[in-house]
């Protein structure tokens, strides 16, 4: 099988389960992408609404709540009502958190990496860059607060900062709580990224 390009996400999906990884990648089966998915992008439509334009959170969540409806018009997940309600608080925990940073310099920027030895690149798309102050943040909202990044997170997030000297940070939001984690030792999970692509690169060309 020929692939064009790795991401951290079915990097991370062929580290924690390979058969998910062929059924999904592979076999082109992928699963459906509920509600929690959803209500992700839209507290972080949300979001970036508020850091570059300077509006009230009232805005905000508005257009959290636009893109969410948008979102879930064709779904059957019936967490609907119960996903879309936690998105105003989330929007604002997120937009408290995130404030003092100033307009992001970009959001949503595209991070390509060609590492030895791998025949395709790894790519991304980070949530928000503050290129004056040498630091990227990707935000995320989960159920419950971590105490620390998630390992998943921290491969990912690691692909986004270009140097070791970037500051690279993952902002979990929770409905009740917010906290901003600084990634350490990057290089370690930028490598674990490159050998995962390099088994991934392994593992698929056994067979056509």
């Amino acid at each position: 099988m020929k692939i064009e390009r790795h991401s951290p996400s079915s990097l991370n999906l062929f580290c924690a389960s390979p058969a998910m990884f062929v059924l999904e990648r592979v076999l082109g089966r992928r699963q459906p992408v509920g509600a929690p998915a959803h209500r992700g992008m839209a507290v972080e439509a949300g979001v970036a609404h508020g850091l570059s334009t300077g509006e009230v959170d009232e805005a905000c969540i508005d257009v959290a709540a636009s893109r969410y409806r948008t979102l879930m018009a064709l779904s059957g997940d019936q967490r609907r009502e119960k996903y879309g309600d936690t998105i105003p608080a989330m929007v604002a925990r997120a937009l408290s958190e995130l404030r003092p940073y100033g307009a992001p310099t970009r959001s949503q920027g595209f991070v390509e990496w060609h590492p030895d030895g791998l025949r395709c690149p790894i790519i991304g798309y980070f949530d928000f860059a503050w290129a004056d102050l040498g630091i990227v943040v990707d935000l995320k909202t989960t159920a419950a607060l971590p105490s620390e990044i998630k390992v998943p997170h921290a491969r990912q997030v690691a692909l986004y900062a270009s140097s070791d000297n970037l500051d690279a940070r993952l902002t979990y939001v929770t409905p009740a709580k917010s906290a901003t984690y600084r990634l350490e030792n990057i290089r370690e999970h930028r490598n674990a990224l490159h050998r995962i692509a390099l088994t991934v690169e392994r593992f698929l060309s056994i067979t056509s």
